[in-house]
This record gives C-alpha cells, sequence and structure tokens, in this order.
C-alpha cells in the first residue's frame, strides 16, 4: 500500500526549502552603501562698486550655495572660477550669473580643494579670493535633509 503524505508536512517541507533558498538571492555585492555628500553650505557674495566680498571664505571641498547680492550700479556678470583654471585638469569649477543692480543671484556649485576666484566682467570691480580646504564631514546620519 501506498503511503499518503499529509498536506500540512508538504507545506512545512516547502516553506523550508524556501527558506534555504531566500538566503542565496542578492548576494551579488552590487550595491555599495556610499556615504552621502556633505550637506550643502550657503556662501554669500557682495559687489559693490569697488571689490567683490564674499563669506565664509574659507570652507571645506563640497556642495555650495553662492548667493551673491548686486549693490553696484550696473549689471554684472560673477564668475566663479579656479585660480587655476584649464592647467591643473582636477575638475575645475567655472559658472557665471548676470545679476542686475539692487538683484540677488546664485550659483550652485561642487568645489574641490584650491583657491578659488569670485569677479564681475567688470575690470574696476576688484576680485575676492576664496580658499577651499580638504572635504566637508558627511551628511550620511544626519535627519531632515533635502
Amino acid at each position: 500500500m501506498e503511503k499518503q503524505h499529509s498536506p500540512r508536512l508538504l507545506t512545512v517541507a516547502a516553506v523550508a526549502s524556501l527558506a534555504l533558498a531566500v538566503p542565496g538571492c542578492g548576494e551579488d555585492d552590487d550595491y555599495k552603501n556610499e556615504p552621502r555628500p556633505p550637506a550643502p553650505i550657503n556662501v554669500t557674495a557682495y559687489v559693490s562698486p569697488k571689490r567683490v566680498s564674499v563669506s565664509p571664505s574659507t570652507f571645506g571641498a563640497g556642495p555650495i550655495v553662492l548667493i551673491v547680492t548686486n549693490q553696484s550700479n550696473a549689471s554684472q556678470e560673477v564668475t566663479f572660477t579656479s585660480e587655476s583654471a584649464g592647467t591643473s585638469g582636477r575638475g575645475d569649477v567655472t559658472q557665471s550669473t548676470l545679476i542686475n543692480p539692487g538683484d540677488t543671484g546664485q550659483l550652485k556649485l561642487d568645489v574641490e580643494q584650491g583657491s578659488y576666484v569670485v569677479r564681475t566682467g567688470n575690470e574696476t570691480v576688484r576680485p575676492a579670493t576664496v580658499t577651499v580646504g580638504p572635504q566637508r564631514k558627511s551628511a550620511q546620519n544626519e535627519l531632515l535633509q533635502p
């Protein structure tokens, strides 16, 4: 006489074999949990008829938002450029925006360690120098990040 297996025994055997198979799934170490970049910081710049001022003028590498106010009497093209632009081959940042008198503009940048210049297209306005230090701390475990 043939022995019949109970449905309960078959269910337990199926669940056990599935439990053994599941841990093998997804072992492709393709996903790397890289740390987040640093949180962006705001850097302000003021354009007067005589000079550009930047605050802070020293900060760590990573994403920044340069907020520029033009308090001169003419529209100004404000440029953020590496002092060694074109010579170092390290991904120099060069970005500009046109800002009308009395207006504010923004440049969103990801800067590396080095020296940079914030200048206008007007040669009579003295540029400001910015020093970028080593990479800022990761925003990996900071809550409420955008």
